[in-house]
């Protein structure tokens, strides 16, 4: 069992794959994947997300991925690509590890939301709730 957050991240990147926003617009072109946003609700809200991402903040994400979870989402199936993204990527690399340890075999690390967006990536923009 890893003893610190540093060695939590070594583990999580020695097994799910960092991919490029360009990668990840490919996948998500190619049709199929499943694109999860492991941030926090208030971090969605201030900047958008990527188009079709499902939003299921880090401390949720056990519970929507695991089938026999009263909370599982549907969009998650073992069968499936997912790409996970966070503000920074660390998040989404201990997700993809977490979505690995319960059998999903093709997960991958997009990282940070800040680079989709520098890279040319789309993104839904909130909703202002005052209009």
């Amino acid at each position: 069992m890893a003893g610190s957050v540093k060695e939590m991240l070594a583990a999580a990147n020695a097994v799910v794959p960092k991919i490029t926003p360009d990668e990840a617009k490919r996948m998500m072109a190619e049709g199929g994947v499943l694109v999860v946003d492991v941030r926090d609700a208030p971090e969605l809200a201030a900047s958008g997300k990527v188009p079709g991402a499902v939003h299921v903040s880090r401390g949720m994400l056990e519970f929507r991925a695991d089938p026999e979870s009263p909370y599982h989402d549907k969009a998650f199936d073992k069968a499936r690509p997912v790409v996970l993204y966070c503000a920074s990527g660390g998040r989404s690399a201990l997700a993809g590890k977490v979505l690995k340890d319960f059998g999903y075999d093709k997960v991958f690390n997009l990282g940070a939301f800040k680079d989709w967006v520098a890279a040319g990536g789309a993104v839904d923009k909130p909703l202002d709730a005052g209009m």
